[in-house]
């Protein structure tokens, strides 16, 4: 924990008082921080998930979350919320208050200015602007910080902040469902459906996470998808992304047709004529020009280029030649892995990925940190890649 905290503010003369002992009270309030935190799923992107519990006479006085971007942050919500005074109580929050003006003031001033006399932290904000920054402050104002407080668990539920904010790429997540002989697809190209109800209904809840789902051109043809969150009262729709090279989208596609309700990407190159893509701006898509290898879309490149346009998540649903490029690429974070007790058999290859060149076993990608969900008869491997 000193390591990865030292690493963030070299610098720091907080450092020994930062990282003091706390309590079994202390860890009880940061995971009720961090389940606050949650309910922003799917309408803070791409800021992070954040959680604030008050607590004053050993009682909690006020609770907040980080609602929605461009709202208040989980400190001033939390502090807002409270009808008694705070004055010389106890702040938890899953992340560092922050120490600058973006869209609203600092949370820190508004901690010692109420005159809040303890601060436990879940870890350090990896953002530049505030890093170490933001408890510093605090301490010069005669705070007292406690950081650390189930610090790992607050790194996973702000991996794609985490990521977003240090390397300027969104966090990738590739999702596909394969049968017990890992077949994507029938002989006559039917995928509908390999996973049951419950699965699908996982996925719907995962894109709405997500602030954008991804799929290839072959894909679009192939299943002409919507790609959609399609839950009761879903409060978020993913922006949709499609790899098309030659945007050779068709204008009677599911994807052009709804583009007016649902924001659409078309990722091309410059061998996409510009007859097209004034027709595709016209539709109401956005176009974007990425470079290219071996006469398509360059992976990396696209995905800092989503970057640039503040996404921080992509949620990868195409075939086996997107997946292909993108693992290629190196540009998997994590693996969401759907089995279906099916056993189908085909003489084509129409497995999740192609040929990705390893001649060895012992080359193959891994996953690591795996957690394994069961929807009745369904299968879910999730986990972090390793490309050792």
């Amino acid at each position: 924990m000193k390591e990865d905290s030292a690493a963030l503010c070299p610098d720091s003369v907080f450092y020994d008082w930062a990282f003091m002992k706390y309590t079994e009270v202390d860890i009880k309030y940061m995971q009720r921080a961090i389940a606050l935190a949650r309910k922003g799923g799917g309408f803070v992107h791409p800021n992070p998930l954040v959680g604030c519990v008050i607590t004053k006479d050993n009682a909690v006085i006020a609770e907040g979350f980080h609602e929605r971007y461009g709202g208040w942050h989980a400190e001033r919500n939390a502090i807002n919320n409270c009808e008694t005074d705070v004055c010389g109580a106890c702040l938890y929050v899953t992340l560092e208050p922050c120490c600058h003006y973006g869209k609203t003031p600092p949370c820190v001033d508004i901690i010692i200015e109420k005159g809040i006399s303890r601060v436990v932290v879940g870890c350090l904000d990896p953002n530049a602007l505030v890093a170490g920054k933001g408890i510093e402050k605090l301490i010069s104002a005669g705070v007292e910080v406690i950081v650390g407080v189930e610090e790992e668990e607050v790194k996973k539920l702000n991996k794609v902040f985490f990521k977003y904010i240090t390397s300027n790429l969104p966090w990738v997540a590739m999702k596909y469902a394969m049968t017990l002989d890992g077949r994507i697809t029938s002989q006559s190209r039917n995928s509908k459906w390999i996973t049951n109800d419950e699965a699908r209904i996982f996925v719907h809840k995962l894109r709405a996470e997500m602030m954008s789902v991804m799929v290839g051109i072959g894909t679009v043809n192939a299943d002409d998808p919507m790609l959609n969150v399609r839950l009761d009262n879903a409060a978020y729709q993913p922006i949709r992304i499609v790899v098309d090279t030659k945007a050779s989208i068709s204008e009677f596609s599911n994807i052009v047709k709804s583009a007016d309700k649902y924001r659409t990407v078309i990722a091309h190159t410059e061998l996409a004529p510009s007859s097209k893509l004034v027709k595709l701006n016209d539709w109401g898509i956005e176009t974007l020009c990425c470079e290219m290898v071996d006469n398509q879309v360059d992976i990396k490149s696209m995905l800092m280029e989503l970057s640039k346009k503040s996404i921080d998540s992509v949620l990868v649903e195409g075939g086996a030649k997107l997946n292909t490029s993108i693992l290629k690429a190196k540009c998997v974070d994590e693996v969401y892995a759907f089995i279906a007790p099916k056993i189908i058999g085909s003489a084509d290859n129409l497995s999740p990925v192609l040929d990705l060149g390893f001649d060895d076993m012992k080359d193959a990608i891994g996953l690591k940190d795996i957690e394994i969900q069961l929807f009745n008869d369904n299968i879910l491997l999730n986990g972090r890649v390793d490309y050792k």
